[in-house]
């Protein structure tokens, strides 16, 4: 008996902290040290602005001396989540910017409106973390300190 009360003990250890580092990733500690903190928004379909928005990512890195310098989370809602589907163009660069610490948030509220209008839930980018709502993550992101930026 006493060995199940300690692996209860250790299982309920261990989910805790897996939800400490869940809830510290998403409310943009990724990067405590850095010295400017961005979010970026992408509302828009248009191909164009998605890469835009990726090129602003991309060069902001490189302007402030390094992924470690500056903290960046990309959200994407409403037509703009189509950056975040699995098939989008630019899987390859949204790895390359996940792998140098970009973050990219993934509105739930349109999640659930295009799975009602294409019928099943859209296939979305690993990279990608679920959020509530897009606006309220970018507004949880502006009251932190991060400047947003609407390429």
């Amino acid at each position: 008996m006493h060995k199940l009360k300690s692996w209860m003990v250790l299982a309920l250890l261990c989910l805790s902290m897996l939800i400490a580092g869940q809830t510290m990733a998403a409310s943009g500690d990724a990067k405590p040290f850095a010295d400017k903190r961005i979010v970026l928004q992408i509302s828009d379909p248009n191909p164009f602005k998605q890469t835009l928005v990726l090129n602003v990512a991309n060069n902001l890195i490189k302007a402030y001396g390094g992924p470690d310098k500056i903290d960046i989370e990309i959200v994407a809602f409403g037509p703009g989540l189509r950056l975040l589907f699995a098939e989008n163009a630019n899987t390859g660069r949204i790895q390359a910017l996940a792998e140098s610490g970009v973050r990219f948030a993934a509105c739930s509220n349109t999640i659930n409106n295009m799975s009602k209008n294409i019928g099943k839930k859209p296939d979305l980018n690993p990279n990608s973390v679920v959020v509530s709502a897009g606006v309220v993550r970018i507004i949880e992101l502006v009251d932190e300190g991060y400047m947003l930026i609407k390429p």
